[in-house]
């Protein structure tokens, strides 16, 4: 198995390493523009191994595509990183240019991979390169953008750290927009060992918690001063495992819907089924009133978004 992850940054090299140490594919591409960075990067990671055991060969280059060929998952990293004060929409003009390219540039020698997009902001980048690869006569279920299994990851953080248990405890999904207001933590579908969590967390502690899961993301952008990369790298490595492993696991993800949720013409955050192939098929989850409003919002701001890209 071969992944590529284009983009060196912190996000994409995090990546990497996590899928190396895992030891999820038997070769790892780094792909980067800025020359002998994604070398650089590929040559620290590997003299990892002999420390932490693993055996992935892990190659970069700089922005030589030939090298990522017959990849079977792609993973888009590429863009500018958010600043303080920036808002996932701002990014828009200036990261589709460069999706568009490096998509185009990575399926066109590897026409059978699935794509991981990572790419703020995530759920416009995910509708741009479902439209590349229908130009291109990809299916549509081999285009995924990565936010719910972050977003989902902060919440259940969130969640352990109001009730004082471990979050591996717990389940729990963000469906929706990957954005500060658009996301939506399914706190009524929330459980701890197989109990709703709303039975150890008031509703006032359950409303906290997802007030403080949306702004996860602008949170650590704060305190860090640029975007995070350790959860994202790992939960980037999640999906591309479910993919490698046929695992046929329930992951949120953004993928294309026609007709699902009431949307279509739309990427946006639902939960799905991944496996070999990219996403298999996606499950419906019976939202009540609320949340279905709460759906429909977001996916009205996210095809806001979606029409910066027209024309570009």
């Amino acid at each position: 198995m071969k992944v590529t992850v284009i983009g060196a940054g912190a996000v994409g090299s995090t990546a990497a390493d996590v899928i190396a140490r895992r030891e999820v594919a038997d070769e790892v591409v780094i792909l980067d523009i800025k020359e002998g960075y994604a070398e650089g990067k590929a040559m620290d990671l590997n003299q990892t191994s002999s420390l932490l055991g693993f055996d992935t060969k892990i190659v970069g280059t700089t922005n030589d595509y030939a090298k990522t060929a017959k990849s079977d998952v792609i993973v888009v990293t590429s863009g500018i990183p958010r600043k303080p004060g920036m808002t996932r929409e701002e990014l828009i003009g200036i990261n589709a240019g460069i999706v568009r390219t490096v998509v185009t540039n990575a399926l066109a020698v590897s026409p059978k991979a699935v794509i991981v997009i990572v790419s703020n902001p995530m759920d416009t980048m995910t509708y741009l390169t479902y439209q590349i690869a229908q130009e291109m006569g990809i299916n549509k279920k081999r285009v995924i953008g990565m936010g719910g299994a972050l977003d989902s990851s902060r919440f259940r953080y969130r969640l352990g750290e109001a009730m004082g248990v471990s979050q591996n405890d717990i389940s729990g999904m963000v469906i929706g927009g990957h954005g500060d207001k658009t996301m939506i933590p399914l706190t009524r579908l929330a459980t701890w060992n197989g109990l709703p969590v709303s039975r150890f967390i008031n509703s006032e502690a359950l409303s906290e918690v997802a007030q403080k899961t949306m702004v996860g993301g602008a949170t650590l952008t704060g305190l860090l001063g640029t975007s995070a990369w350790y959860a994202p790298g790992a939960a980037i490595c999640q999906v591309v495992e479910a993919i490698l492993r046929d695992e046929q696991k329930i992951i949120p993800s953004c993928v294309y819907l026609n007709g699902e949720y009431g949307q279509k013409d739309i990427c946006i955050g639902v939960p799905v089924v991944l496996g070999k192939g990219g996403w298999q098929k996606i499950v419906n989850v019976r939202l009540n009133n609320e949340e279905k409003a709460a759906f429909e919002a977001s996916a009205e701001a996210v095809r806001t978004m979606n029409e910066a890209i027209k024309g570009l």
